[in-house]
């Protein structure tokens, strides 16, 4: 059945509240992005969320949204924290994926210098592909110490240093019980630490391309476009696809998804024995992607060391996208707690937010929004606008427009390694479908997805960067 929709403004749509609907949905997008929305199942997603309980506003969906499981990928929805509910579908499998970024002082000129031989010993340090091992093996117990700690667990053990948690999300640390974590999610997970996985994710090194606002850039530590800049993107790995995996099969067993929309937005009351225990399990597997990135990154700095000399190498901001995340926002004319579920989308508060660093407390939280390899990516700026509007949140990436199984019909390896050679970025990939599921051509327009956020504002320009280097899982 088509999914109502109309246009209430520039670059935002919306789905009337209809049939079983308690709010109305929201879309923010071009038309050029709305064409191709449409035709991929999101909308019907945009729309059983709305049919949630407890749901705050609207159902959202941000510029870069697709289809997902359960919530569409880009799908933000806020819960009153008594009556309402969460769900591991608006979370995601890959509990905490999310960007860091790291900002240098290494020349870009001397960087491509060694560029070839920087960008195999990224590929070499930080382990890629689905299943692989990852740089370090924790026994069982400290495991269950690091999910308590987050990145704090791995800077305290000398794997970083204090600024590096600081300038993190939430401090690189969630409230979590890792008791709640099944022992076969441990035992996936105490030998991935350090490493990227598969799909999506990248280390991939940067030029500044472009700087939109200078005194916010200053603010954030890039001042000019001489040196690198860095972006991981990774999660909570195995284990946590094995922690959403366990509580999607624990929570149909108990509370079944008969009346529900879609049986993937299985979920559980906020307030129940079985809710606490899942925000619980989700807030460690947070902390291990936190501790994952903050490995990775220490991994880096040592070996830029080695190939560049002694440099600074720091944390400019990490981000999480696929969270479930208690914060107040005003609804309705006041301000109440809710529990805003961000599935690949990033969280945007704007200037004077007590959650945010010291240092960027007057201008707003950074904002990452990685291109596909090949294209831009960009650093934006969190807006009091975007806490107006969408529970202070924007897009997380570029967005696909081609499932993985079309991208190998459609493309091939050497074509998108000739695609970037010819752009002068230097790939390595941990397989041949990999990089084909992954290359540019099966991602929408990542300059129309920030062009959209910044003219809605919810998410305003500051920096754009482009790519010289990647490795992929």
């Amino acid at each position: 059945m088509e999914i109502p929709i109309k246009k209430v403004d520039e670059n935002i749509w919306e789905i009337p509240k209809h049939e079983k609907m308690l709010v109305p949905g929201k879309v923010f997008a071009s038309k050029v992005l709305m064409d191709k929305i449409i035709k991929d199942g999101t909308l019907e997603q945009v729309k059983n969320v709305a049919c949630l309980k407890g749901i705050q506003g609207y159902s959202i969906a941000c510029p870069d949204c697709h289809f997902g499981y359960g919530f569409a990928i880009g799908g933000v929805a806020a819960f009153d924290v008594n009556e309402g509910i969460i769900s591991p579908g608006g979370v995601g499998f890959d509990i905490n994926c999310s960007v860091r970024m790291l900002k240098t002082n290494i020349p870009v000129d001397v960087f491509m210098k060694k560029q070839k031989e920087a960008v195999d010993a990224l590929f070499r340090i930080v382990p890629t592909g689905a299943g692989k091992k990852g740089a370090m093996t924790v026994e069982n117990d400290q495991l269950l110490d690091l999910m308590g700690k987050g990145a704090r667990w791995m800077v305290d053990n000398g794997f970083g240093k204090k600024e590096d948690y600081v300038f993190t999300e939430s401090e690189g640390k969630l409230e979590g019980d890792p008791s709640e974590i099944s022992d076969l999610a441990i035992r996936r997970g105490r030998t991935q630490l350090g490493s990227l996985g598969s799909g999506n994710h990248f280390v991939e090194v940067q030029a500044v391309d472009k700087i939109f606002d200078s005194d916010v850039a200053k603010t954030f530590g890039i001042s000019d476009d001489k040196n690198i800049t860095l972006m991981i993107h990774c999660g909570s790995r195995g284990l946590g696809h094995q922690v959403a995996s366990d509580f999607i099969r624990k929570m149909e067993q108990k509370f079944g998804f008969a009346n529900l929309p879609d049986r993937q937005l299985i979920n559980a009351p906020i307030q129940s024995p079985m809710g606490q225990k899942y925000v619980k399990a989700m807030n460690a597997a947070a902390n291990f992607a936190f501790a994952n990135k903050q490995l990775i990154t220490h991994n880096i700095r040592e070996e830029f060391n080695k190939i560049f000399g002694d440099h600074d190498i720091n944390v400019l901001y990490d981000i999480c996208h696929n969270i479930a995340k208690f914060e107040k926002h005003k609804i309705d004319g006041s301000v109440k707690e809710v529990c805003v579920h961000r599935k690949g989308a990033t969280r945007s508060f704007g200037p004077g937010r007590q959650e945010l660093p010291e240092k960027y407390r007057d201008v707003g939280q950074p904002v990452l929004i990685p291109g596909s390899m090949g294209t831009s990516s960009y650093l934006l700026c969190g807006t009091e606008k975007a806490e107006e509007v969408s529970f202070a949140s924007t897009a997380h990436g570029a967005g696909r427009v081609m499932s993985r199984n079309q991208a190998m019909r459609d493309f091939s390896k050497e074509k998108v390694m000739h695609d970037l050679r010819e752009k002068n970025v230097y790939l390595r990939g941990a397989s041949k479908r990999g990089i084909v599921e992954e290359g540019p051509g099966v991602y929408k327009d990542v300059d129309e997805v920030v062009k959209v956020s910044h003219e809605v504002g919810i998410g305003n320009l500051v920096v754009r960067v482009k790519p010289l280097g990647v490795i992929k899982g």
